[in-house]
């Protein structure tokens, strides 16, 4: 992300609590981040939709980084994830309403892909950070899963009042457990010398797809790169 980028991010939160993630955000965050119109349009060319992503991937980097800092080893496995989706909506929290009118936004058909996306590198940057090195179809399911994961719970914690939002980390751990049963389940096939021979043919297929580039959401149809 550039600075003229971080620069149009910022200038644009203060207004977007009154203005959503709209054209006059976005005209008045060019204004107000000292770029001229044709500038801001190098850096987002869909205007505000392009600034609310970078918005988005901007909270992505920064629950990175803190899980960087955070002592993931000493947890289980399943609270590796929980402490990760946490922290992500800890920093969506230093912005909620921005976060609520990104998400009215994303739910929009024409935005639809682009919040789908958006999820998708969440997870994706989640998994990675976590040190997920599947290269076959577990790295697209592992990815979907969270990305339900994180989206059904961040809608739950938009609308929790509770104290310390206790409820919304009670529905995540809910979530990631209703997760875990179906590991178990699977595990439970594959242990089975007849479900396991039924499962044959479809795992042969499964197991020749593999894993795009990097495992980056940059591999995605349609995904916005960053102007160098």
């Amino acid at each position: 992300m550039t600075p003229l980028q971080s620069r149009m991010i910022d200038a644009a939160l203060p207004n977007v609590v009154f203005d959503g993630w709209s054209p006059e955000t976005f005209r008045r965050a060019t204004e107000e981040s000292g770029a001229t119109p044709a500038q801001a349009r190098a850096a987002f060319p869909r205007g505000a939709i392009d600034l609310a992503l970078a918005f988005h991937r901007r909270g992505d980097a920064a629950m990175v980084e803190r899980l960087g800092e955070a002592d993931l080893p000493a947890l289980r496995f399943r609270d590796r994830i929980a402490r990760a989706v946490r922290i992500r909506l800890e920093i969506a929290g230093e912005h909620e309403e921005a976060v609520r009118r990104g998400v009215t936004l994303m739910s929009l058909p024409i935005h639809a892909a682009d919040g789908t996306r958006a999820l998708w590198g969440t997870a994706d940057a989640i998994w990675t950070a976590l040190g997920d090195t599947s290269r076959d179809v577990n790295w697209y399911t592992k990815r979907a899963t969270l990305a339900g994961v994180y989206s059904a719970t961040l809608l739950y914690w938009l609308g929790d009042k509770s104290e310390d939002r206790r409820q919304s980390w009670g529905f995540l751990d809910r979530r990631i457990d209703d997760v875990m049963q179906i590991e178990k389940v699977k595990a439970r096939v594959r242990d089975n010398p007849v479900l396991s021979r039924l499962m044959a043919g479809p795992n042969l297929i499964l197991g020749r797809i593999r894993a795009p580039g990097r495992g980056s959401p940059k591999d995605m149809p349609g995904y916005y790169r960053d102007p160098d």
